[in-house]
């Protein structure tokens, strides 16, 4: 879930040519409902987003979905936001602009190629 439609493009591609399932989401309110009413099994979540950030929507998932590994990438890089992040609920944390090697890397703890990722 990403509200810059470029980067959420790029992702989505890697993710696909490596063999996953993608929905995406371009605002906080997509990503829960999408979330909601589809069996994701790992989050991707831009912080900065229109209509609910993405620390808002890690925490009301966390509420009601404990399980589902969430991964931060974002534009904040400072250990003040990392800290926040990782408090929030989330598993990983990754910087803007990400190398296509560390995010795979970091996917492949959590989850497999075919896997229904947002």
């Amino acid at each position: 879930a990403d509200d810059d439609r470029d980067i959420l493009s790029i992702i989505e591609t890697i993710l696909q040519e490596d063999g996953y399932q993608t929905l995406t989401a371009s605002d906080g309110e997509q990503a829960v409902m999408l979330v909601q009413t589809h069996a994701v099994q790992l989050l991707i979540l831009d912080i900065m987003m229109p209509k609910k950030d993405g620390l808002s929507v890690l925490r009301e998932i966390r509420q009601k979905s404990k399980h589902v590994p969430v991964l931060l990438l974002t534009a904040k890089d400072s250990v003040e936001d990392r800290v926040r992040g990782l408090d929030a609920g989330a598993n990983d944390y990754l910087v803007k602009p990400v190398d296509k090697a560390r995010l795979m890397s970091v996917l492949r703890k959590y989850c497999h190629p075919s896997t229904l990722v947002l």
